[in-house]
């Protein structure tokens, strides 16, 4: 029998629904961070079976930073009108363009960043490694390298700012559970006061 209290807990922990956290607290025999990682990979599951479904509806929201002088828009993308009109989509928008303002990506995605850019930083990273250094052993450094810089520019790989356990990807599984269709992140753009003014 799983106690109320823990299911009340996990609910407010990830957001899932109450027969979702009971089935996921048994097979975690009570034990809460199990039960949150047992969520998170049939969240991933479920997410990965609706990646194939159009999402060509969705909403364009803002975020100003206080003090007007750092903002944000995003796109984010969704597969019914009904559910861009949800208050728990509207909510995520907001917090993923509050990401794009605090954590400054380049690109949604790694797919997105261009080869040349790649390139250039294999080559920045190779140069800064010892010359003497074994070929393999310098291509597992700049590979970790990459990985690192990945998860500083692409969006979806950043921390999440509200949870730093969770990538914004993770984040954006927990939503495409909870709401039970496909969510993208289609673009963003991120401003701020004065930049590039000689």
């Amino acid at each position: 029998m799983v106690k109320k209290d823990l299911i009340k807990q996990l609910r407010e922990k990830t957001g899932a629904g109450i027969m979702e956290c009971k089935d996921a607290l048994k097979e975690a025999e009570g034990n809460i961070e199990e039960a949150v990682v047992v969520l998170r990979k049939k969240g991933l599951s479920k997410a990965k079976k609706r990646a194939g479904h159009l999402a060509k509806h969705g909403a364009i929201t803002a975020y100003v930073h206080t003090g007007g002088k750092i903002g944000a828009m995003v796109e984010l993308n969704c597969e019914t009108d009904f559910v861009s009109r949800n208050e728990t989509f509207q909510k995520l928008t907001k917090d993923i363009a509050m990401q794009i303002v605090a954590s400054n990506p380049e690109y949604v995605r790694r797919e997105d960043v261009p080869e040349n850019v790649i390139k250039k930083e294999k080559e920045i990273f190779m140069s800064q490694l010892e010359a003497k250094k074994p070929e393999e052993i310098k291509n597992k450094i700049v590979q970790g390298k990459l990985e690192k810089y990945f998860k500083e520019i692409c969006l979806l790989e950043q921390p999440f700012i509200k949870n730093p356990q969770i990538t914004v990807q993770d984040y954006l599984y927990e939503h495409i559970t909870a709401i039970g269709e496909k969510l993208e992140v289609r673009r963003f753009v991120r401003l701020k006061l004065g930049e590039e003014i000689d």
